[in-house]
């Protein structure tokens, strides 16, 4: 398990482990070694006895601009099929599930953009707290051609005719739309953001932990019931397809860069 990390940062606070982007400059784009790095430092967490609680957040102005794509262009452009489902297997669906499936309770701390992957890995948490100017967006099928990002938590954290509007128009949720759809919980300043949103985990730390994680995993069985893993597993195959399309060729073969600044205009 690795200790030295470059992309984000692990600090521990009593009984809380908070894991954080750490790549500002980016817009916290995550980067194959984020994702390595985050899902490494998620099992770290989830193997201390200690660690009751796991924040997820983010260094500087933003949460997440989501997928790194000027890497993405430059090591993965020309990924054949096979290639592209184990790297985006690997790194896209599975780390978010593990996020999911994390016995221990987890937080999302959100300010400024989280945009597509990051949406993905932000909505991937129990809980969220997020600041008066976080907003949210998946603007890719707009900009990449590709039918949204690997895993479609959209519609069972925020609702089916919402999840419709913001897709299909790849607009911005604001912190207030997404408290009244029930997507986030606690709506804060961004200067109190950090202190709610630990205070919150501390809170939850409090509980016995053997029973918090019983009863996150009923909870999370009750969406698993209704076919929550099921609906994930058939996206990402159809989100493997949108891949393969002249859509997404010709976005692809004008740089992805392109598609970076439509997504930002959105």
């Amino acid at each position: 398990m690795n200790t030295n990390y470059i992309d984000i940062l692990y600090h521990v606070v009593g009984p809380v482990a908070k894991i954080s982007h750490n790549r500002p400059a980016a817009r916290n784009a995550e980067s194959q070694r984020l994702l390595i790095e985050l899902e490494d430092a998620i099992g770290r967490a989830n193997a201390d006895p200690e660690i009751r609680v796991v924040i997820l957040a983010a260094e500087g102005e933003h949460f997440s601009a989501g997928h790194d794509l000027k890497e993405a262009q430059a090591n993965r452009g020309h990924f054949s099929v096979e290639a592209r489902w184990e790297y985006e297997t690997r790194h896209y669906y599975e780390c978010a599930l593990k996020i999911w499936d994390l016995p221990k309770p987890t937080i999302a701390q959100v300010q400024g953009a989280c945009v597509a992957g990051g949406f993905m890995i932000a909505n991937m948490c129990d809980l969220l707290v997020v600041s008066e100017d976080a907003f949210f967006a998946d603007p890719v099928t707009q900009s990449l051609g590709t039918a949204s990002v690997e895993v479609l938590i959209h519609p069972w954290v925020m609702g089916l005719r919402q999840a419709k509007d913001m897709l299909f128009t790849g607009r911005r949720i604001s912190a207030q739309e997404a408290l009244s759809f029930g997507m986030v919980n606690r709506v804060v300043s961004r200067g109190a953001l950090e202190a709610e949103t630990l205070t919150l985990a501390q809170r939850i730390a409090e509980s016995p932990p053997f029973a918090m994680r019983l009863i996150k995993r009923s909870l999370n069985r009750s969406l698993d019931v209704q076919g929550f893993r099921t609906a994930m597993e058939a996206h990402f195959d159809t989100h493997q397809l949108s891949h393969n399309t002249e859509e997404f060729k010709k976005v692809r073969d004008k740089g992805l860069s392109n598609a970076i600044a439509k997504g930002k205009s959105v």
